[in-house]
């Protein structure tokens, strides 16, 4: 059939609006998710453009977070090193000190005997006060110069505690002997409450504690008196040094326990020292872990405590009794006597000084001096006065048992040293011998002698 013969189509206008109509929602729907496929392509790429910034910002702050490290790097590593260095210098500085600690107590020995004999030649009032006098100025030098090396062992960690039991009643009784006289010449009243308590500390430490408490007590009170007692407390007993001084203002509490330190009030009472026991004090009880306690009240006083843990042990008895107490040394004092020391000036000093109270005198330098003075067979030593610290690294202990291996006898001997430590006491208890510190008083020497001789 030929294209010309079909009928027209016919297309109903309802039909066909509805096709317009249908077509028209149709290219709206379109649009619509192409808008919505823009909006999302420019959100897209507009997240992508947040990223890539927030990246490079990251980036940045990356370096800037690498930059610093770096730097913490290099200061920690300056620190450190400014560290070790302190440290190194802290260690010579400790080491130097003890080094030198003997040589310079040394010509304080030699002085403190040869004042003694000085003191013991005067007849006149004028040249005995004059005596005392150079002998208080050579105290005060003793003093600054223990407390510095106590100081510089502390901040090295040199003086390491050594606890052991310590019977509270014989300890008061040192201190109280050794305080009192100072004390009545000052006319301050001393009281002491018995103490039966044992401790467990190290015995050398806590005595340095309470004698410097109890020094600074006398010191700064001027009328009054002083108090020493001891309160338990649980299982710790608190040890009070109570006195009527000037007190410590509030203020001040925590700065005398600074090196070189002392409080208005203290200075306007006329007290004396260096402000360096109050530091000790507190060194040595952190070192202990004893804690320590100050009340003070302006006008009425002070008072210390320190506690210390109560111990269930047994104390060792004191090695002689005299410690205990110091007699008044007269008469003379006729015995063969071998003195060892590696200074010319501290030998003769002593050679002087034992002469004038009627010793028969013999010296020696080394183990060679003791053979050629044993080996002649007409002197016999009753007692021994002996360096610790002699050349060649031989020690005093050394030429002690030399001396009574020659004459067969355990004769009784005094170690004389600057050395504090709990490893030369020790040592010198092990070997049966008498313990005297640099610089040696002639009293207490010639006391302890007389004790041993006896």
């Amino acid at each position: 059939m030929h294209e010309a013969s079909r009928p027209p189509v016919r297309v109903d206008a309802d039909e066909f609006e509805r096709r317009i109509e249908k077509l028209t929602k149709i290219n709206t729907a379109l649009m619509q998710r192409v808008e919505r496929s823009m909006d999302q392509q420019a959100n897209a790429f507009s997240l992508f453009q947040t990223a890539i910034g927030l990246e490079n910002q990251i980036r940045a702050r990356t370096e800037e977070l690498k930059s610093a490290l770096l730097k913490l790097e290099k200061a920690n590593e300056e620190l450190e090193s400014a560290r070790d260095a302190a440290e190194r210098a802290n260690r010579s500085k400790t080491r130097f000190f003890t080094a030198v600690g003997h040589d310079l107590l040394q010509p304080l020995h030699a002085a403190r005997l040869s004042l003694g004999e000085l003191a013991d030649a005067q007849q006149h009032l004028p040249n005995q006060r004059l005596a005392a006098s150079v002998s208080t100025s050579l105290t005060a030098i003793e003093d600054l110069l223990t407390s510095i090396l106590d100081l510089s062992k502390l901040e090295a960690g040199m003086l390491v505690p050594a606890i052991q039991p310590i019977a509270l009643g014989a300890l008061f009784e040192q201190l109280v002997s050794g305080i009192q006289p100072i004390a009545r010449r000052k006319g301050l009243l001393l009281k002491c409450r018995p103490a039966h308590q044992t401790v467990a500390s190290d015995p050398l430490m806590l005595r340095r504690i309470l004698q410097n408490l109890l020094a600074n007590a006398t010191n700064y009170t001027q009328k009054g008196g002083l108090l020493l007692a001891a309160r338990t407390r649980g299982d710790h007993v608190r040890i009070e040094v109570w006195d009527t001084g000037p007190g410590i203002s509030p203020q001040e509490r925590e700065r005398i326990f600074e090196e070189f330190q002392r409080g208005v009030a203290s200075e306007r009472s006329g007290g004396t020292g260096f402000g360096l026991g109050l530091s000790i004090v507190k060194r040595m009880s952190e070192a202990l872990q004893h804690p320590l306690d100050l009340c003070s009240r302006m006008g009425h006083g002070t008072r210390f405590a320190i506690s210390v843990p109560i111990s269930d042990a047994a104390a060792p008895a004191p090695r002689s009794g005299f410690e205990l107490a110091i007699p008044a040394a007269y008469g003379r004092m006729d015995v063969p006597v071998i003195v060892i020391d590696n200074d010319l000036a501290v030998l003769e000093a002593m050679q002087s000084l034992l002469r004038r109270w009627g010793a028969d005198v013999r010296l020696a330098r080394d183990l060679e001096d003791i053979g050629d003075i044993m080996g002649r067979g007409d002197f016999k030593p009753a007692i021994v006065l002996a360096d610790f610290h002699l050349d060649d690294g031989i020690c005093g202990l050394d030429a002690v048992k030399r001396i009574r291996v020659l004459q067969n006898e355990d004769i009784p001997a005094i170690l004389i040293t600057a050395d504090r430590t709990n490893e030369t006491a020790e040592a010198a208890q092990k070997e049966g011998c008498e313990l005297l510190h640099k610089p040696v008083k002639p009293a207490e020497l010639r006391a302890l002698m007389q004790h041993l001789l006896k």
